[in-house]
Parts: structure tokens; sequence; C-alpha cells
């Protein structure tokens, strides 16, 4: 049983379930997942898009569907027993299902830390109960479950692998019907329904103002794999917004921008990863948020920014993530050569902190042989 709840957690799904299957082609997988996770071969029972949501009063809002969610695959933990529960990141669900998984006598492995030591550092504990084994994407992790007797393994950053650009600006941008010669700005909204509805008017407005000051820039958009073009269509058409929408060869396009106006999100980091400068951005319910406020104790939300360990971009969470403070930044990004130059010598010292490939490999190796001890 495999579990991935969100979008970046389907992609590294399904590379983890291509690699474990060349090793072992007999395996079966079955549990949540997105459409990239069914193209490497699982079976998914629930699809993660409908469980990618963010913040205590949107899971609430989302709690049937999630709930559901929980006692299908509960069912299957405690008759049918598995021969081992991989979870991928989202820790709310996954942790209870842990839980569950332990009862049964199910061996639980972890791929993708929860960022408890950004905030809540003590479910290490309730980790330590738990989980059989986990894989850590970041160096630091290690050490972290290390003092909490965690068997942990640090495999590398999956995005490394996959991060893999393939044509020059020029020729990415005549491939999307671009103009090279004009500036060309990445829309990034996020994966989540929430992060939608609470980010793309204040990504698109600030579009707006850019289309006002750079009369010829031009703007990209991808979709992620839990995203449908029908729901962002009709606002950038509102607005008088020429975007051009695609789910194919996005380190390409992300390589043809001058600068990216991102939310904040495992998409950071591959921004950071092809080197283009961005401007961060996040909002979340008021709520959540002063909840947030207390809990955090790192100073950065941007993955790019917390591999870094300083803030190599602009981050903008909450009311500052307005269309002023958005345009002011991609301006600057734009006519400030210095500042754009300081921020892409900065970026390109991110990949040699993530290890040197292979995490992927790395994992499945780590799972058949866990599936192996008694």
């Amino acid at each position: 049983m495999i579990v991935a709840g969100e979008a970046s957690g389907d992609i590294y799904g399904a590379d983890l379930v291509r690699e474990t299957l060349k090793l072992d082609p007999d395996l079966h997988f079955f549990g949540i997942g997105g459409a990239r996770m069914r193209e490497a071969g699982v079976e998914t029972l629930v699809d993660s898009a409908d469980m990618a949501v963010v913040g205590l009063v949107e899971v609430l809002k989302h709690f049937d569907v999630i709930s559901a969610a929980f006692l299908k695959l509960k069912k299957i933990l405690l008759n049918e027993r598995p021969s081992l529960l991989i979870l991928i990141d989202y820790p709310g669900f996954n942790l209870r299902l842990a839980k569950i998984a332990r009862k049964a006598g199910v061996k639980v492995f972890y791929y993708i830390s929860p960022q408890i030591w950004a905030w809540r550092q003590g479910r290490v504990k309730k980790i330590a109960r738990l989980v059989d084994h986990m894989a850590v994407i970041l160096p630091f992790e290690a050490p972290f479950y290390e003092r909490a007797g965690v068997p942990v393994t640090f495999v590398g950053h999956p995005m490394s692998d996959m991060v893999n650009v393939s044509l020059d600006r020029n020729q990415t941008a005549a491939s999307f019907g671009l103009d090279p010669l004009r500036k060309i700005i990445g829309l990034f909204p996020g994966s989540r329904k929430n992060e939608i509805e609470r980010l793309l008017p204040v990504i698109v407005a600030s579009a707006v103002q850019l289309k006002q000051r750079f009369p010829g820039i031009q703007f990209v958009l991808p979709l992620a794999s839990t995203l449908n073009a029908a729901a962002i269509t009709p606002q950038l058409t509102a607005a008088g917004l020429d975007v051009v929408m695609t789910r194919e060869r996005i380190h390409d396009l992300i390589r043809a921008c001058d600068a990216v106006i991102s939310v904040s999100g495992t998409v950071t980091l591959e921004i950071a990863l092809v080197g283009t400068p961005m401007v961060i951005i996040y909002k979340l319910s008021p709520l959540t948020y002063q909840l947030a406020k207390r809990l955090v104790k790192i100073p950065n939300i941007g993955l790019c920014n917390i591999v870094a360990g300083e803030t190599v971009v602009r981050e903008l969470i909450q009311d500052e993530a307005n269309p002023k403070n958005i345009f002011a930044e991609i301006v600057s990004i734009l006519t400030d050569g210095n500042y754009d130059d300081t921020i892409r010598h900065k970026l390109a010292e991110i990949r040699s902190r993530l290890g040197c490939g292979g995490a992927s490999r790395n994992v499945a190796r780590l799972i058949l042989t866990l599936m192996e001890q008694p």
C-alpha cells in the first residue's frame, strides 16, 4: 500500500514505484495517488487530487472525503495486511494510518519526512514508535531523526534526477510559440484547490500590472496533475491575459522564463535547480496562519531557501502577498542585472547540497530490504 496525498507526492511516488518494479516486477502497488502514479502502475483507490488541502479550516471543509479515504485504507490494512505500507509526506493523514498499520502488524516505510523540524518537533517521538524506516531527502534531516532513535537514511533529493533541461531558452520559447526576445514570466499557482482559490487572483492581478509595465511581456503557466485548465482559464480571460498553459516539459519552460511568481511548495526547489529567479508567495486562512506563526520554528517557508540556509529569493506571506509587492519584486529581477545575477549565483549552489542523484533507486533498495527482514 502506498499513500501520496498531493501533487509532489504523486511525482515522487511514481518514480519510486517505477524503480522498485525494475528490481521486483511481481510487486503490486495500490492506495492513494494521482495520474503519475497510475501511469507508473499503481491501483489508485482514492485520487490524491481530492486529498490535497492545507490548513485546519481547509481540512475541516474536506473532512468527509478525507475520512472516507482513511476508513477505506484502514479496512484493507486490518483485513488484508499488505506486505508494506509506504507513506509519502502528508503527515496528518499518514501518521494516523501508520498507527493502524502498527496495530495490524504491517511494516511502515516513510519517504519524504514531515517537516517536523520546522514545527511540532515533539512528533518525532510518535514517528519513532510507528515507523520502521525513514528515508529523508534533505541532508540535515538525518541527524534530527538519529537523535530520536528513528532508523533513517539520507537518500538524496529525487528532484536532482527529475530536473532535466534539454533545450536552451531560445529553443524552448520557439517550441511553445513564444518570442525569446521578449520577457517571459512563469505563473505557478500551486497544485491544491484552496491554493488556486486564494492565490490565483493575486497572481493574475500581478500579471496585469506587469503587462502594463512591460507591454510585450509573455506569460506561461504549468498545470499540476491535480489541476484542470477549466478551473483557471476564466480568470485569465477575464483579466485580458494571454497565457500559455501546459503539462509538458516544465523544466525547459522554467529555463525559458526570466522570472517566476510561485506559490510555496516543492516547485520552488525545481525552479531553484533550473536556476531561474523567483518570488515565493503564500496565504493561509487567518486562523491557520495565526496557529502557524506560533508553531513554526524556522525563518523561511520556501523550500529552496530552507535548503540554502538563507533567504535567496524573497518570500511574501499572507498580507504581504499582494499584487503591489509581487510586481515590485519581479520588476527588480527584470531590471536590476546585479540583483538577478546574485540570485542566480546562489541558486546554483543549492544543487550541491541535495546529494548526487539516484534517490528513487536508493529508496527502492531500502523498501525491498525492509520487506525481506523478518
